[in-house]
């Protein structure tokens, strides 16, 4: 007996993109005079690349900085805290740092610990960077 053929299947819709929430708006535009940033939604926060680099991050309603060994002395002395997660294992502390206390209200100090997390973000990077055998 002939198998009868199957019924066309309804084109499936691609998933909405969710709306970015204010907090990620608001540091999208801080961090603009850095060149061409691109926000993404990830893990129930944001991440923002430039040059396909992760430089930042929005959980909530808080911007955190990529740092270093080199920079995260400088956030510490400003009052800044590392961003923590929870794992089955507990807390995990990142290397990224709260924007510290006001420059988020004043651009341009903001522009000097973005350019400092861009710095932290492109030495982490280079140190992941596979290298070639000679």
């Amino acid at each position: 007996m002939p198998r009868a053929a199957a019924a066309p299947q309804p084109a499936r819709a691609k998933p909405a993109r969710r709306e970015p929430p204010a907090a990620v708006a608001r540091s999208l535009a801080l961090l603009m005079p850095l060149g061409p940033v691109v926000p993404r939604g990830m893990f129930g926060g944001w991440g923002f690349f430039l040059d396909g680099t992760m430089i930042a991050l929005v959980a909530g309603d808080t911007l955190y900085l990529k740092t270093d060994t080199t920079t995260r002395p400088r956030f510490e002395a400003a009052g800044s805290q590392a961003f923590v997660y929870r794992s089955r294992k507990g807390p995990v502390a990142t290397s990224y740092w709260r924007a510290p206390a006001g420059s988020e209200a004043d651009p341009e100090a903001m522009l000097a610990w973005a350019e400092l997390a861009v710095a932290a973000a492109r030495r982490a990077a280079a140190q992941k960077a596979p290298r070639r055998r000679q």
